[in-house]
């Protein structure tokens, strides 16, 4: 059964909804009363199902669709929930972020319960956090006020207030940038600080929304009244101020459908507890709850995987867990590479990035994944050098960049000027060219690659709409780009997709590289010393796994740079996935070859490949690696190259070794 976003036209009617679903959705779609627990695995069609449940309640009658509430994490998310209940003929349900329906809620009440219109919101918190700290004469640079910005809103979200904080903290296991009583020293004069200036921060929207819930019943039935149904995407990412919220919202009742996956809640150092999503039956004894286990987004080789992996995480309390399986047909085997050092690393994924994008892979469908945002740049420097284009995700949102925010004020002038049907696409091109953007010559790195990018990508978009109706005109196309940027919609860039894992997840791609996998980075060396960040760590791995629809490749490399101790362990995580390791295998520090499984004649090659490469590491007097990896000698065994062009095409197989060792390779493979 197919999973895609939505067919054409407008779906009505409750047979015709549930048609769409397999028999685990269409069990959650038709449980429309009392408490409901969907356990949505990785690529199982969550938001197709709640979607589907919701038009389900409404065409049955169960539903008013204005009363009902349906709340996620991302602006973006929420607009996905709008457009594909619209196309299942439903509107009217209000689909929002928690911040977003409190807000809506707190501006209409706060005459009531404040006495005045709504406040001011704090957008950012450095410059009250810094005001604060020179008060509390702490000394700090950007990155140390980012940090204690962040430990206030971790304070706020799990409901600890300045006095409670350093005992909270402690218990937590936090890594605060100064000692706790100065955190919660900072924290009390930035409040302060706040309540001077008459404004709020984005916690307190939520805290002030549920406090006038909470103490006014005028507030409260009213509310409840116009409420009467929610929904709660990602529930494993709820913090104790979302639920409280969602408590005041419910007023003890049980019209609630929460849907998560307790494997991927990797959001704990935010506040986020999943005990709410796995303690949900304890709480609702009479609660269903339904399984979705059906991946339709990964092959069976990458579910498989995934299933190992999570598999040896410890059984956590709470509801039953999740098995995948893979409804698509048989893909490649997941791959594993070993590199010497970092860079080696780097350079092996660009080539194999290269050699697909080559192939016809869309770059934007390819995504290399790491634990911290530190280790982007060797991969940036890598793709360069390759000629390989990029995107970094997780930094400035797409719209609020500066050249695309001048690209949308110049379209609008533009427009307003009248624009000719039919015409939109080269009307794009010649206003971006204003800007002195040239189509065909994109920069060779950096920002300004970065800035083409984005233009680029405008122009794609507007391919893309003339396509679905070729009548828009350019006042279309600003409507549609505000619209866009209202639900933080960004358009697709033309590049690979560098991320850290946190922020690929909700995400896929065709082919993954999952890259640094050395303990000390996954698991990060801070959640050492705490068994259940450790397995938080895992989950992360696990996110970044099943984002992979086809191809899915881990590495790691012994040494963080070229001729330096090889001594970093792999993941532990990766202990009993790799082929040829078990769990009681030797640590990886003790095996200086690369970990590779060949059989048959691609076996026999790559041992004839690792006897030439002694022989010219010999020769030449440097190490074997500087001739080639084992990466790239499994490479050569496995694609059999008949010609110098088709070696090139290889991952690690640069313009100077191809000279060097090119021809010698070929007579390797032949002989």
């Amino acid at each position: 059964m197919s999973q895609s976003a939505g067919a054409p036209g407008v779906v009505r009617g409750a047979d015709a909804v549930l048609a769409q679903l397999d028999d685990e959705q269409r069990a959650a779609a038709q449980a429309v009363s009392g408490p409901v627990c969907i356990l949505a695995g990785a690529g199982t069609g969550k938001t197709r199902t709640i979607t589907h449940r919701i038009a389900y309640g409404v065409h049955t009658g169960a539903f008013s669709p204005e009363q009902v509430l349906a709340v996620t994490f991302t602006a973006r998310a929420a607009g996905e929930l709008r457009t594909r209940l619209a196309a299942l003929g439903v509107g009217g349900v209000q689909a929002r972020t928690f911040h977003a329906a409190a807000m809506r809620q707190l501006r209409y009440f706060a005459p009531r319960v404040l006495g005045g219109p709504m406040p001011g919101l704090v957008e950012n918190k450095l410059r009250l956090v810094a005001t604060a700290a020179s008060r509390s004469r702490l000394s700090t640079d950007r990155t140390s006020l980012r940090d204690l910005a962040s430990e206030i809103e971790w304070a706020k979200t799990t409901l600890a207030t300045p006095e409670d904080y350093p005992a909270r903290a402690q218990a937590a296991g936090r890594e605060p940038p100064f000692e706790p009583a100065a955190v919660a020293q900072v924290y009390a004069s930035y409040e302060s600080a706040k309540q001077r200036d008459g404004a709020l921060d984005f916690e307190d929207l939520l805290l002030v929304t549920a406090f006038a819930i909470e103490q006014h019943r005028e507030v409260a039935r009213e509310v409840r009244a116009q409420y009467r149904t929610f929904v709660v995407d990602e529930y494993q990412d709820v913090n104790p101020l979302q639920q409280r919220l969602l408590d005041a919202w419910l007023g003890g009742r049980a019209d609630v459908c929460v849907v998560g996956d307790p494997n991927q809640t990797i959001y704990s150092f935010t506040g986020a507890d999943p005990d709410y999503l796995l303690g949900f039956a304890d709480r609702y004894p009479d609660a269903e709850v339904v399984k979705l286990e059906r991946d339709y987004r990964s092959t069976p080789q990458v579910v498989a995987l995934a299933n190992k992996l999570i598999g040896q995480a410890p059984r956590r309390k709470g509801l039953p867990g999740l098995r995948l399986l893979g409804q698509r047909v048989e893909g490649p085997a997941p791959r594993f590479f070993e590199h010497p050092d970092e860079p080696a690393e780097a350079a092996a994924v660009a080539q194999a990035c290269r050699a697909m994008i080559e192939a016809g892979m869309p770059a934007a469908e390819i995504a290399v994944l790491f634990r911290i945002n530190a280790q982007s740049e060797v991969y940036e420097n890598a793709l360069t050098d390759a000629g390989v284009p990029y995107v970094l995700r997780g930094g400035e949102r797409f719209f609020e960049r500066p050249e695309v925010r001048e690209a949308v004020l110049l379209l609008r002038g533009a427009a307003a000027g009248g624009s000719e049907p039919g015409a939109l696409v080269p009307t794009v091109r010649d206003v971006l060219a204003s800007t002195g953007w040239v189509e065909h010559r994109p920069p060779p790195g950096g920002a300004a690659r970065d800035r083409w990018q984005s233009l680029a990508a405008l122009v794609d978009l507007a391919v893309d709409l003339v396509a679905e109706d070729p009548t828009i005109d350019l006042a279309g196309f600003v409507a549609h780009l505000a619209a866009r940027a209202d639900a933080q919609h960004a358009p697709t860039v033309q590049g690979v997709t560098l991320a850290s894992m946190h922020a690929a997840k909700g995400l896929e791609w065709d082919a993954v590289f999952v890259v640094g996998l050395v303990d000390g980075v996954l698991p990060i060396s801070q959640s050492l010393s705490r068994p259940e960040a450790v397995e938080e760590e895992r989950r992360l791995l696990y996110v970044a796994v099943t984002r992979a629809r086809e191809h899915l490749t881990l590495s790691w490399s012994l040494a963080r740079n070229p001729g330096g101790r090889r001594a970093r362990p792999r993941s532990r995580f990766l202990t009993g996935l790799v082929p040829e390791s078990t769990p009681s295998a030797a640590p990886v520090r003790k095996q200086k070859k690369a970990k590779v499984v060949l059989d048959g004649e691609a076996g026999e090659l790559f041992e004839r490949l690792r006897t030439w490469r002694s022989e010219a590491a010999a020769s030449a007097s440097v190490p074997a690696y500087v001739v080639f990896t084992d990466a790239t000698l499994q490479a050569i065994a496995e694609a059999r190259p008949a010609s110098l062009r088709e070696l090139a095409a290889l991952p690690g197989i640069g313009a100077r070794k191809l000279e060097l060792y090119g021809e010698d390779v070929l007579a390797t493979v032949g002989s």
